[in-house]
């Protein structure tokens, strides 16, 4: 055992002595495990120390690749890693995929039913119109309803910016158009219902609402009470002036007189007294 421990000593002064003379290099520090034979007899352990290297050289490169080491290593702060916070961002808007073979939205008109004969309303009235949506997969956000004239160039507003119902109506008050700088007159009109946020002219697409403008009614402004007698129809045909009438009792009598003048001349020549 005594034997053991001095060579032990005289290799570490070996080895302490070599230290000074190394190059400045990142040099690693080995010790392996010494330990005395489990008898006297049998000498020293083969187990030997392998020293290379200045110890703090080793010490410096140890901390330096733990620092490195520790600073790839990713952090988390804050609430535990099995937690989302915040509030979720959708990329864009949602679309509906819709097939383009489809139709494009349209009107089924209820009141008055689209059987029923032309419509004529008097103008200072309450007018009903009434209806249902045909092929309709997107809903819009709001419609304008419209009356137009084409006679007179003119647009009259029923309802602007109107709610979507499953059946929609609409009541148009017409006393206010009766007068005024844009008067409803005796003529046809056109009802026009279509998306709020497209215009008029906008081409239907498939599934969405076009412009509806199929249904044509009529107009008329009511007149003061005339006389039977003294009533002359302005739009009818088969009446007669007083003019057309005096001229048609002329030609009559010109005819007449024609005959009688040929006749009587005729006689007077002996025309007749051949036969």
């Amino acid at each position: 055992m005594a034997t053991v421990n001095t060579k032990h000593q005289a290799s570490s002064a070996k080895a302490a002595e070599q230290w000074t003379d190394l190059p400045p290099a990142e040099t690693s520090l080995v010790f392996d495990s010494f330990a005395p034979s489990a008898s006297a007899s049998n000498g020293p352990s083969s187990n030997s120390i392998s020293i290379t290297g200045s110890p703090q050289s080793s010490v410096a490169a140890s901390s330096s690749f733990v620092s490195a080491s520790n600073s790839a290593i990713p952090t988390k702060t804050g609430s535990s890693a099995g937690k989302q916070t915040g509030n979720r961002t959708s990329s864009g808007p949602e679309t509906t995929s819709i097939d383009p073979r489809l139709p494009a939205g349209g009107i089924e008109m209820l009141t008055p039913a689209a059987i029923a004969p032309a419509s004529y309303y008097k103008i200072g009235d309450q007018i009903t119109f009434g209806w249902n949506y045909t092929s309709l997969i997107v809903t819009p956000t709001a419609i304008d309803i419209l009356a137009t004239c084409s006679a007179c160039a003119s647009a009259y507003t029923l309802a602007n910016n109107a709610s979507v119902k499953e059946t929609g109506s609409v009541v148009w008050d017409t006393s206010g158009y009766a007068t005024g700088t844009n008067p409803l007159l005796t003529e046809s009109y056109t009802l026009i219902i279509h998306d709020a946020a497209q215009a008029t002219t906008a081409a239907a697409q498939a599934g969405y609402l076009g412009t509806y403008d199929s249904f044509m009614f009529g107009m008329y402004a009511p007149q003061p009470y005339s006389d039977l007698g003294n009533f002359v129809c302005a739009t009818c045909s088969g009446a007669l002036s007083n003019t057309e009438r005096q001229t048609l009792k002329f030609l009559f009598g010109m005819g007449i007189i024609t005959i009688m003048s040929f006749t009587w001349f005729a006689g007077g020549f002996g025309v007749f007294g051949v036969f």
